[in-house]
């Protein structure tokens, strides 16, 4: 499954990880201001910001699973199998098929707020890319450097919520993801305190026995309990190394390894990518399973006047450095 996250030092950060039994070969992808965007019942946009993400593309169109624009605004669709339900065309709303919820957000909004007013309008349908693409089940994290908002198509229609904690998985709703932090309410970075009895002498024997009772299982809501108390309690300086860094950190806190999630005979789920967009400034790092090292693609070295989609395939293997 997968664990989105914010995190903000002096800029903006937003990521994701993406945890699959195998790849559909993601590229990062950098989407210029006059790439044209056609979609299917909206009309054809030929000037729009400039964004960058990580996305399978399909015939020369960008499927983001994540990306953040020029602005600053960022977004992540994540797994909401069984859950997510979209609407059918209506007169008098945009029409806006799910797999171009992110493009459709991020070519026109520079804020939260920006993206709420045009939720407003919007009505989120299960139009498929193609006949090789079923519509996926997906909720959406959408965040810039002052807020944070879900939203969910589900059967009684979108819902938006407010998002304190800047933290998604998968199932079950956020509203239910978001109550259930309340089973965690003592835990704590510092130390405990002896509350159990007054009359035995209870003492700590360890490090870290504040956090006593953090999930460590794989399963969304204890990833969301987990990512949220790392995330919450994080402290890092504001350099840019410092600030990106923690952010690996944070989501490493619920990376995925073979071997410890079976889907299927012979297959697991892995950690096939995390990323860490520096939204404020448009640089798009991650890691894969196989390679530890950041790797960053910087969207403003790029052309983002033209209209070509620049793409980057993600380096896999690993990179090893020799100290001697």
């Amino acid at each position: 499954m997968c664990t989105a996250a914010t995190y903000k030092t002096k800029d903006f950060y937003i990521g994701r990880t993406l945890d699959y039994e195998f790849s559909y070969g993601e590229e990062v992808a950098v989407m210029p201001r006059a790439y044209p965007l056609e979609f299917r019942h909206e009309g054809r946009r030929d000037a729009h910001y400039a964004m960058i993400g990580m996305a399978h593309v399909a015939d020369g169109y960008p499927l983001y699973y994540d990306a953040a624009n020029e602005k600053g605004l960022g977004m992540a669709g994540l797994n909401f199998v069984g859950n997510a339900v979209y609407a059918e065309c209506a007169d008098g709303r945009d029409n806006v098929a799910q797999f171009e919820f992110i493009p459709w957000v991020l070519c026109q909004c520079a804020s939260v707020r920006e993206a709420r007013a045009l939720l407003s309008r919007m009505n989120l349908v299960g139009t498929r890319f193609s006949e090789r693409f079923a519509a996926a089940q997906l909720h959406w994290i959408i965040a810039d450097a002052q807020e944070a908002i879900v939203v969910e198509s589900m059967k009684d229609g979108l819902r938006i919520y407010d998002n304190p904690v800047g933290v998604l998985t998968n199932n079950p709703p956020f509203e239910q993801q978001l109550f259930a932090l309340n089973n965690y309410i003592g835990l704590s970075p510092k130390q405990p305190e002896n509350r159990f009895s007054e009359r035995l002498s209870l003492e700590t024997y360890s490090r870290g026995m504040g956090a006593l009772g953090l999930p460590g299982d794989l399963s969304s809501m204890s990833r969301f309990a987990r990512a949220a108390f790392v995330r919450m309690n994080s402290v890092s300086g504001e350099t840019e190394a410092e600030s990106v860094g923690q952010f690996f950190h944070i989501l490493g806190a619920v990376d995925q390894q073979r071997g410890c999630c079976e889907v299927s005979d012979g297959k697991y789920e892995i950690t096939i990518y995390t990323s860490c967009c520096n939204a404020t400034r448009g640089v798009y790092y991650y890691t894969t399973y196989g390679n530890h090292q950041i790797t960053a693609v910087d969207m403003r070295r790029e052309n983002l006047d033209g209209s070509a989609l620049i793409r980057y395939p993600m380096i896999t293997g690993e990179h090893i450095f020799e100290q001697n």
